[in-house]
């Protein structure tokens, strides 16, 4: 049997845009502090516009992941388009940045932290670090409820000026060196798939991230059991998505069985594309209601199998928790684990 794999951010490169960027910190995870205001310039209507989802998709002649541009679960698709409000259209967010001169889009959750002077955004790992390059992501920004947001792309403008609470980017970017150490995305950067941002503040307000988004709970305790109903949220953007609509999934979760992955990542049913890397994965999720969109985050979207409705996401373990308090003091980007 034939098997395709793809992760879920999309990417294409754009040649005909180059850009010159400031220098960024290699495998050592060196960085020099991020500049809000040169990120906020960056991000133009025009670059938002030519942004793509960053995927990978296992190649099963090589059985190597390759980055490819394609949607993700080509025909039908089980994503829906979110329509019951609460927490989660604030909590859930798009993300835009670039390696080298290709721009990418991811989705993201802000997570509960402890921390009075920042906020924490939970994504995958390959949404803030290029595994093939050695070098983490620039330009990397989070927009908070992008689909409540009235957002105009016309040829000219700030992005972040047609969004409903504006824009905060990230100080420092952190990822697990488990992940950046591997050649490209295979199977073991897929288990440590995940990363955080680390944001200060910005916005329209000037405040914190969390404070004008609010945040969701973050579970690392434990293997999440097979058959728990889980709800997956993202912003997919191949396909017959467009990345401008809150999409969830939701089922029972189950591990994926395939040969050399041996049930060491999250399966879900969704037909959600490229552009939904990172997106949340939730636990006791409370759909309506007082206190209606809330859960407890265990994933994140990861990657795809091409000729499959499925999604896949890391355990969210022990690591993760320890990188987490890292982010919690980074004042630059860190390779944890280097």
């Amino acid at each position: 049997m034939k098997l395709r794999y793809k992760l879920l951010i999309g990417a294409t490169s754009i040649a005909a845009v180059l850009v010159t960027l400031a220098p960024t910190s290699a495998a050592t995870g060196k960085s020099v502090r991020s500049d809000r205001a040169r990120s906020v310039r960056f991000w133009t209507n025009a670059r938002v516009k030519k942004a793509v989802s960053r995927d990978f998709e296992l190649n099963a002649r090589t059985h190597r992941f390759d980055l490819r541009g394609k949607p993700v679960f080509p025909g039908t698709v089980t994503g829906a388009s979110w329509t019951n409000g609460g927490k989660v259209v604030d909590t859930t967010g798009k993300v835009l940045f670039s390696m080298g001169s290709t721009y990418y889009v991811c989705s993201a959750s802000v997570v509960t932290d402890s921390v009075l002077n920042r906020a924490i955004v939970l994504t995958a790992g390959h949404c803030v670090y290029d595994e093939t390059n050695n070098q983490f992501a620039e330009n990397w920004m989070y927009v908070p409820a992008w689909d409540a947001s009235p957002v105009v792309l016309d040829a000219g403008g700030l992005f972040c000026e047609s969004t409903l609470y504006g824009c905060w980017t990230a100080t420092s970017l952190v990822a697990s060196n488990a992940f950046a150490a591997e050649p490209g995305f295979t199977v073991t950067a897929s288990q440590h798939d995940y990363g955080f941002a680390v944001m200060g503040t910005g916005g329209f307000s000037g405040l914190q991230l969390d404070e004008v988004a609010g945040s969701q709970p973050m579970y690392t305790d434990a293997t999440v059991s097979v058959d728990t109903e889980t709800w997956a949220f993202g912003y997919p953007a191949q396909g017959k998505y467009k990345g401008n609509d809150l999409t969830y999934c939701r089922g029972l979760l189950s591990y994926d069985g395939k040969v050399g992955v041996d049930w060491s990542t999250y399966k879900l049913g969704c037909g959600m594309t490229g552009g939904s890397s990172g997106g949340p994965w939730f636990r006791d999720f409370t759909e309506t209601g007082t206190g209606g969109g809330a859960g407890t985050v265990f994933s994140v979207t990861s990657y795809g199998y091409g000729n499959s409705k499925y999604l896949y996401g890391p355990f969210l373990n022990n690591e993760t928790a320890e990188m987490f308090v890292v982010a919690a003091s980074s004042t630059g980007n860190v390779l944890y684990g280097a």
